[in-house]
């Protein structure tokens, strides 16, 4: 009996313990994090990713794209560019638009 209840106990306190936490093992990883973070609040379609770079603190700064206003024809869309700031664990610590343009238009 007395094993049941030394087992009871540590089995309670693996499920007390904290979860292990989740950290960005890649550059495909992180821009998929900034992705999910970045449609859950502007929400508009990612046209795709432009930069993705680790920041000193071991998190990553990621640029995407994303089509902010379709029209008719294609070429006079409006197009943002975003950077996405994320910490190791692939949750957004900050955004900022950083560009609007027309799809049509040139590099600046």
């Amino acid at each position: 009996m007395a094993d049941n209840g030394e087992r009871r106990r540590a089995s309670a306190t693996a499920t007390r313990r904290a979860p292990r936490e989740r950290r960005v093992r890649s550059a495909v990883e992180a821009a998929r994090c900034a992705a999910d973070e970045l449609a859950a609040l502007v929400h508009h379609p990612q046209e795709g990713v432009s930069a993705v770079r680790r920041s000193e603190e071991g998190g990553w700064s990621v640029v995407l794209d994303v089509l902010e206003l379709a029209r008719i024809p294609d070429t006079t869309s409006l197009l943002a560019t975003y950077e996405v700031e994320l910490d190791a664990d692939g949750r957004m610590v900050q955004y900022c638009r950083t560009a609007r343009y027309r799809r049509g238009g040139a590099d600046q």
